[in-house]
């Protein structure tokens, strides 16, 4: 009976991940969603004073354990088979570089609208109404991802993803609604 139970655990501990992970793949099959992706693992808030948008020595970068997580996230989506119709990020390389390891360097579009307003809180609401309206405007059969920051998941979502967490989101009227979270841990 000890060998059977012993059996019978072993079995749910190797299907277990797999169940767990169905409700988010769900989230994602029928297409036709955003996926808010915050950045992956970056040490640090914030950048540098003084930091370069075009000089990713001068900014806060993505460590070696965010660029494993960034291919974990791409693996995810592909081992899920997830269609991904469009890839857009902030221009901050952190975004950049988890969008490209995450999705492959081609295809990856810098988007404005995506930059952290963290440093420039005035220009929040003009980048948060021009993400609605790409998100408003996706009619994609796949997914829309947009790798993204704290600040700006926040203000368009309500809520503090952590670092390489995904928000899934649809339009619902002038907003966007929250359908479910991923984290890829």
């Amino acid at each position: 009976m000890r060998f059977l139970f012993v059996f019978m655990a072993a079995g749910l501990l190797a299907t277990g991940p797999a169940r767990a992970e169905e409700p988010s793949r769900l989230l994602l099959a029928d297409g036709g969603r955003t996926v808010l992706i915050r950045h992956a693992l970056a040490p640090g808030t914030g950048d540098p004073a003084g930091f370069d948008l075009a000089d990713c020595a001068t900014q806060r970068n993505l460590s070696e354990e965010g660029r494993a997580q960034a291919r974990r996230i791409g693996a995810r989506f592909s081992r899920w088979g997830v269609q991904v119709d469009a890839v857009l990020s902030s221009r901050w390389c952190r975004s950049l570089e988890t969008a490209r390891l995450a999705f492959g360097a081609d295809g990856v579009e810098p988007f404005a609208p995506l930059d952290s307003f963290f440093g420039d809180r005035p220009a929040e609401p003009a980048q948060t109404a021009a993400t609605k309206a790409r998100i408003a405007g996706f009619d994609g059969d796949g997914v829309q991802v947009m790798v993204t920051h704290q600040v700006n998941i926040t203000a368009l979502t309500g809520i503090v993803p952590a670092q390489g967490e995904a928000i899934v989101v649809e339009p619902d009227g002038d907003e966007v609604a929250v359908v479910g979270r991923i984290r890829f841990d």
